[in-house]
């Protein structure tokens, strides 16, 4: 008996494998077509892995080459495996490697600059999306989504001259705040070198640059919604509000939460762009990413192997928030993105 089970059992396997490989066959335009992004997914994001060995290894900036040294000597293998993961937490620093911020405070700075860009931004998509859904005017609407997801293809650099400008200390900001009486007439105000004001300047610099493009990804999916059940509901005496609280919030919900999934998988991906060409040296203390770090290290001071552990940590971060994310989605009955 189970002898014929196990049988069965390998007959239906090898015909899934038999009907995967003549489909494969049956589509070989498909799959030809499919070559260079795998080959580009495979360059850029898997064969960089290799360098992850470094993470390993005491690679520093000795006797004036980025050649492996240790204590002077060659050495790759020599020093222990996890001298640099203790290095970069604190728990046996290297006097030799100096940070301008510890590790513990870029983590501090990235996940606060995340979750305030996640938030910001996709409460104001959601309801720009919705506001915009509810326009009967077309050229109004097509205008609004234009000049709204338009700063989506501009530059960091360009984005980031635009807001010096603007956050400059007697800029546009300064005169609004003044003439409303925020503050004293006249005073400068250095918004771009107070600590306190940083994490929501990147955040508003961020919301300008991508609210349209998130917007557009909802309305797309507001398109999907039966008009029927708008349509019933105003019959069924619901107002406008009660049908966005209703109909068109519940309509959204798989591709927000699909979203959100993906929002939090790259919740350490806060950017660097910006941090780096918007900051100053008077606020290196909130404005350092993992990201700057990582560069700090592996570019400038050429400690490689203290800058790829950063960067191994950012990973496995990222792969735990987001199989976390997803686990909980389904758990609750949500659509998964696994």
């Amino acid at each position: 008996m189970t002898s014929v089970a196990n049988d069965r059992g390998t007959e239906m396997l090898l015909k899934r494998k038999r009907g995967f490989f003549s489909q494969l066959g049956s589509q070989w335009q498909l799959v030809l077509m499919s070559v260079p992004m795998l080959l580009y997914v495979f360059l850029f994001n898997y064969a960089p892995l290799i360098g992850w060995v470094n993470a390993f290894r005491d690679i520093s900036n000795q006797g004036g080459t980025a050649m492996p040294y240790l204590n002077g000597e060659p050495a790759a293998w020599s020093s222990p495996w996890y001298t640099n993961f203790q290095n970069l937490f604190g728990l046996n620093p290297d006097p030799a490697k100096n940070s301008l911020v510890s590790f513990m405070a870029t983590i501090r700075n990235t996940l606060a600059m995340s979750l305030i860009n996640l938030v910001f931004g996709t409460v104001s998509a959601v309801v720009l999306a919705v506001l915009l859904n509810e326009v009967r005017t077309r050229s109004f609407k097509r205008t609004v989504q234009t000049v709204t997801y338009l700063p989506h293809f501009l530059s960091m650099v360009i984005v980031v001259g635009i807001a010096q400008i603007i956050f400059s200390n007697d800029g546009v900001i300064t005169h609004l705040v003044q003439s409303l009486g925020l503050a004293e007439a006249g005073k400068d105000i250095a918004w771009l070198g107070e600590k306190s004001y940083f994490w929501w300047i990147v955040g508003v610099v961020n919301v300008w640059k991508e609210v349209g493009w998130g917007t557009i990804i909802y309305i797309s999916a507001m398109t999907g919604i039966d008009p029927n059940l708008y349509e019933a509901a105003a019959i069924d005496g619901a107002g406008r509000f009660q049908r966005i609280l209703h109909i068109t919030l519940p309509g959204i919900k798989s591709t927000f939460v699909i979203l959100l999934i993906m929002n939090i998988g790259h919740l350490l991906d806060t950017g660097f762009e910006i941090q780096y060409l918007l900051g100053s040296g008077l606020i290196d203390e909130v404005r350092y990413t993992i990201d700057l770090y990582v560069f700090q290290y592996g570019t400038q001071n050429l400690e490689i192997g203290l800058g790829t552990a950063a960067g191994i940590f950012k990973s496995i971060v990222a792969i735990i928030l987001l199989t976390g994310a997803n686990f909980i989605s389904r758990r609750l009955g949500e659509d998964s993105l696994i």
